[in-house]
């Protein structure tokens, strides 16, 4: 994500917050967005979905894997990338970046959950979607943040039951509040809501000490939809406009009539999310939840020392993921970064030195392997 230039110095000094606490992580390391991305049968994706260079010359770059299941890709470390800048790859040799998970950081993640909260949900359905809310609060990271919106009938045709909490015992205080009383079930306006909160919810800013890398939507509902003013379809664009993806994460439960799950199966597959067909089996929804939190907290960042002087100017990167190692098949995405000076402000200062320890410069500035020397042609006889 691009740093605003009139708000470019708060953001510098937030993400220094993330880039700190995993420098010694870093160093034990060193050896051993173009649309969204879905993995064929038999094979693995990657998406970049943030790239920081607020610490030029050092670039961070946040990416989420997933295999055909769209389950996260475990235990990647530097021999597993291929890094390209200005389509020149990098020596993992020459130790010039390092990968992290971000379950070992203090970046936050932020999710904004949706529970339907209509009559036809009522009783034990809606009882097991508010254990499977609690647990899934109960399975994040101090750090990370939830909001609740419930699907009522309301003028806008959702309650805002909660904005953006750390504290668990607060979160479920107001879930346990929650009444399956609705007449209708504006999912789409409810949906579109949730994406809202996410977008205006300063991605890459801080709040209360960790700086914010992802928002998504977890959603428990039937998929039936009654008087939405935004319709599926318009739903569906602004999810495919989104330069940030916002996966929406489905579970899809009803004892009345599944037919309306392709709802919400049609909204996860189109967000980068997945769709868990839950159906009657209410009970199994606490063991999803758990789930989505460890994808949220699998995602990866690879940070890496740029040898390009400062010009102001977009410079194309590509980051490859070869799974498993030595199988000689890459699987690339690519972004880019701006060459910059961060300005001398003393927290920078000091974490760029602090960095500089953790991917000392070359002497030759070359962190590129080396191109073979062209054999020389044998002199032809006389």
């Amino acid at each position: 994500m691009h740093l605003p230039r009139n708000r470019f110095r708060p953001r510098l000094i937030s993400a220094l917050l993330g880039l700190l606490a995993g420098l010694s992580l870093l160093a034990a390391g060193q050896v051993g967005a173009q649309g969204y991305g879905f993995a064929a049968p038999g094979s693995y994706g990657v998406k970049i979905y943030r790239t920081d260079y607020s610490l030029y010359p050092f670039v961070q770059v946040y990416m989420r894997t997933f295999d055909a299941e769209m389950q996260p890709l475990i235990n990647l470390n530097e021999m597993n990338l291929g890094l390209m800048v200005k389509g020149r790859p990098y020596d993992p040799m020459k130790r010039q970046y390092g990968i992290q998970s971000i379950r070992q950081r203090e970046e936050a993640t932020r999710t904004v959950v949706v529970i339907d909260a209509s009559k036809s949900m009522a009783v034990e359905p809606f009882e097991d979607a508010l254990k499977a809310a609690v647990r899934f609060i109960d399975s994040k990271r101090p750090q990370d943040e939830v909001a609740v919106l419930a699907i009522r009938d309301t003028k806008n045709g959702y309650e805002l039951v909660s904005d953006f909490e750390r504290d668990p015992r607060a979160l479920a205080r107001r879930i346990a509040d929650i009444k399956a009383d609705g007449m209708k079930t504006r999912l789409y306006d409810s949906l579109a809501a949730a994406m809202q909160m996410c977008a205006m919810s300063a991605q890459g800013s801080v709040r209360t000490g960790s700086y914010i890398v992802s928002c998504s939507v977890l959603v428990m509902s039937d998929g039936r939809d009654e008087g939405s003013s935004l319709s599926r379809e318009e739903l569906m664009g602004r999810i495919s406009n989104l330069e940030i993806p916002i996966p929406i994460y489905s579970l899809a439960y009803s004892k009345v009539d599944p037919s309306y799950f392709k709802n919400l199966e049609a909204l996860s597959k189109n967000s980068f999310g997945i769709y868990y067909n839950v159906g009657e089996t209410t009970e199994q929804m606490q063991r999803i939840v758990e789930r989505i939190q460890n994808i949220l907290q699998s995602d990866y960042v690879v940070t890496f020392r740029s040898y390009i002087e400062p010009d102001g100017e977009k410079h194309n990167l590509k980051v490859g993921v070869e799974y498993p190692s030595g199988s000689g098949k890459y699987v690339y995405d690519d972004t880019d970064f701006e060459a910059i000076q961060p300005p001398p402000l003393p927290a920078i200062t000091q974490a760029l030195q602090q960095m500089e320890q953790k991917i000392v410069r070359r002497p030759d500035d070359n962190p590129f392997w080396e191109t073979p020397a062209a054999p020389t042609r044998p002199a032809s006889a006389e």
